[in-house]
This record gives structure tokens, C-alpha cells and sequence, in this order.
């Protein structure tokens, strides 16, 4: 187990840091990749059918060609 602080004088050193400690913003960066990622591929967009475009015609000639002179 850790040992309580030493005494240096009349000052004493800190404890050494629990794990949790040491480790929290791991854990917490971790879980919030893991929650983004949950928010990513579950949103109600992403079920949603995407849009394309409607067919279009394979020439650009009018529709309603204009008399000849």
C-alpha cells in the first residue's frame, strides 16, 4: 500500500495521487469518444433515405424547337 506523507522539516510531502486521479481524464476522454460516436451513428438523420437528384434527360436539345428561317 502507499505509504502517508514523509516529513521534510517542517514541510510534508504530499501523498501520492490515487489511481483515479491519475487516471481521470483518460477514463474521461474515452468516454466522451465513445459517447460521440454513440450520438454520431444513432442521430435521426442518419436513417434518413438520401436525397438525389431526379433523372435527367441524356440530351440538352429544347423540348419545343424553335421555327427554322
Amino acid at each position: 500500500m502507499a505509504k502517508g506523507p514523509a516529513v521534510i522539516g517542517v514541510l510534508t510531502q504530499p501523498a501520492p495521487p490515487t489511481w483515479w486521479q491519475a487516471h481521470r481524464h483518460q477514463v474521461f476522454a474515452v468516454l466522451g469518444l465513445i459517447g460521440g460516436f454513440y450520438i454520431g451513428t444513432h442521430s435521426s438523420d442518419s436513417n434518413a433515405v438520401p436525397k438525389t437528384d431526379p433523372p435527367r434527360p441524356a440530351h440538352t436539345a429544347p423540348a419545343h424547337p424553335s421555327p427554322s428561317r
